[in-house]
């Protein structure tokens, strides 16, 4: 009983609390009603950032085919159509890299990396090479600056021997005779200023296009951003092709320079060199550099230091570290961001035309070169030297001297070239970075 009138009691109160909570309800809905009313009356004369009504269908689509890749080929942002089809063309250039580096086995570890950045840096719209996009940063943290040459010089280093070159000295007077075409061609350049119009190379643009000559990417790399930056993409993609159409290129110079019987030329196996002479070797060409030719430091100094990881046996662990992982790493890196300047922006112009013409011109006088000093060795050697071995001058490690033994091979099944040609690659290399030195100090003189 006494918990039937306690339950009264709540009830009682209950009933009464309701008409509070009622009213308290009214109230709240009443609040709302009115601010979404209020609302309602201010959006359609002054709409809130954010908030704007979206556009018809059709508007959108049309804004949406703007921001395709198809547009930006045909009718660019600039409305200037002929760039938007040079990017178009650029794309085709990159997609033939890719087919040589993939169908025919051309230098495949630059062309790939080469081929995809191209085909990127021309993609319109997608901000890549622009600042803040990843082949900008490519470029100027690595290329621009110099980084990437010199840490491709170290890997070099470490992945060449010495010892044809040492076993048989003479073979480096064919690296230094294929460096001709490098100062040929600094003349072409400043000749062709003066009489094509529209091209205007100063002497440091001159001997920048003509370091393409000795079909050393890394040296050339290093020039230009010393010299010429503003020519950078054009020498670096013109050395690195050339380097890579170096099967294409040599064969019919070489072929036309030399008689069938000097291609049967048999030269003696070389002696072994001993350990010791391979580790005071690099020390050597270091100390011969700090002393006649400072200019040339860093990329002798690093090609060198290579070299004496490999040679000096005590860090096997860096040794093998910078002859794989690392230069691999920056090989990519490198191609990437060259391949990044084979857009319409940079190569669709009279100087890049000019550029590659000098550069192929200095390809063939480097090779000629070569195979020419080999023949008048003969003229004063008894132990003959094969002259196709010249054309391996031209320091493109290690494909000028695989292209000497096939051609050698052509001639001769029994004729092995491979070994003796190293000799004149590896001091082709050095002759490189020496002319690199010597171009170098142009800068002092002028500037």
């Amino acid at each position: 009983m006494r918990n039937s009138f306690a339950d009264m009691k709540y009830l009682r109160k209950d009933m009464l609390m309701k008409p509070k909570m009622t009213a308290l309800s009214l109230t709240v809905f009443l609040c709302f009603f009115l601010c979404a009313s209020a609302t309602a009356e201010t959006a359609g004369t002054a709409p809130r950032p954010g908030y704007e009504c979206l556009p018809d269908m059709a508007k959108m689509i049309a804004d949406f085919g703007k921001t395709t890749g198809l547009s930006g080929f045909f009718f660019p942002p600039t409305g200037n159509r002929i760039h938007g089809i040079g990017r178009l063309f650029m794309v085709g250039v990159g997609l033939l890299l890719l087919y040589l580096a993939i169908g025919k086995g051309f230098e495949p570890l630059l062309l790939v990396p080469m081929g995809v950045g191209a085909v990127l840096a021309n993609i319109p719209m997608s901000g890549i090479t622009d600042p803040g996009g990843i082949l900008y940063y490519i470029y100027e943290v690595g290329i621009k600056t110099g980084v990437f040459p010199l840490l491709i010089f170290m890997g070099v280093g470490a992945l060449t021997d010495f010892g044809p070159m040492i076993a048989n000295p003479k073979t480096a007077l064919l690296g230094a005779a294929a460096q001709f075409g490098i100062f040929f061609t600094l003349i072409g350049a400043l000749a062709l200023s003066e009489f094509v119009p529209g091209i205007r190379f100063t002497l440091l643009d001159a001997a920048s296009i003509g370091i393409i000559g000795g079909a050393d990417g890394p040296t050339a790399i290093y020039l230009s951003s010393q010299l010429s930056p503003h020519l950078l993409g054009s020498i670096a993609v013109a050395a690195y092709s050339y380097m890579a159409l170096v099967p294409i290129i040599q064969p019919p110079i070489m072929r036309a320079l030399t008689t069938e019987k000097e291609r049967k030329i048999q030269m003696t196996q070389l002696r072994r060199v001993g350990k010791v002479e391979k580790i005071i070797f690099p020390l050597s060409v270091l100390g011969l550099c700090i002393l006649l030719l400072p200019s040339a430091a860093p990329l002798i100094g690093f090609f060198m230091f290579g070299n004496l990881m490999r040679e000096c046996g005590v860090v096997n662990r860096l040794s093998n570290t910078t002859q794989n992982a690392f230069i691999n790493i920056v090989t990519i890196l490198l191609g990437l961001g060259v391949g990044a300047q084979i857009s319409a922006e940079h190569f669709l112009n009279i100087e890049t035309a000019g550029i590659l013409l000098l550069g192929a011109i200095a390809f063939c006088i480097g090779t000629a070169s070569g195979v020419l000093m080999a023949k008048v060795m003969n003229l004063f050697s008894e132990n003959k030297v094969n002259p196709l071995i010249g054309s391996a001058g031209v320091s493109a490690v290690p494909m000028a001297a695989r292209v000497s033994q096939k051609i050698g091979m052509d001639a001769d099944p029994e004729n092995m070239l491979l070994m003796h040609a190293m000799g004149p690659n590896v001091s082709g290399v050095i002759g490189s970075a020496v002319a690199a030195g010597i171009l170098l100090t142009l800068k002092t003189y002028i500037v």
